[in-house]
């Protein structure tokens, strides 16, 4: 009789390439930045993550369950798409966030940037510290 596994694997983010167009919190050095802590209930901390981010300009949620999401951030002018992936970790409290452009070598910024505007909007909703 086989034994069941009752440790579920946290899902894990893609590593950023070399280039400097991406971030992520699981990433060390450039390309390194600060996950989300939540300071309210995982679950509903989630939800609340969830419906800010598809909020934002030109972000459009590609799939979500209780622990990760992809979404997409369209550019304005060119039409470019960065891909922006977060991971739940409901024991910690704490949520892992990656942006990288698909395209291109250099991202002026750009996905710290809308990182950075998240955490903003989210600590003003005091969803995360």
């Amino acid at each position: 009789m086989a034994q069941s596994n009752s440790f579920a694997k946290t899902p894990q983010l893609k590593a950023c390439p070399d280039s400097p167009n991406c971030v992520s919190s699981m990433a060390s050095g450039s390309h390194a930045i600060e996950p989300f802590q939540l300071i309210i209930d995982p679950e509903e901390g989630w939800q609340k993550i969830i419906s800010t981010l598809s909020g934002m300009e030109r972000i459009r949620i590609i799939r979500s369950d209780n622990e990760t999401v992809h979404a997409e951030a369209t550019s304005l002018i060119f039409r470019f798409v960065d891909d922006i992936d977060l991971v739940l970790n409901e024991e910690k409290k704490r949520i892992d966030i990656r942006s990288a452009s698909r395209t291109g070598y250099s991202d002026f910024g750009v996905n710290r940037q809308r990182i950075e505007k998240l955490r903003a909007l989210l600590r003003l909703a005091k969803i995360v510290q």
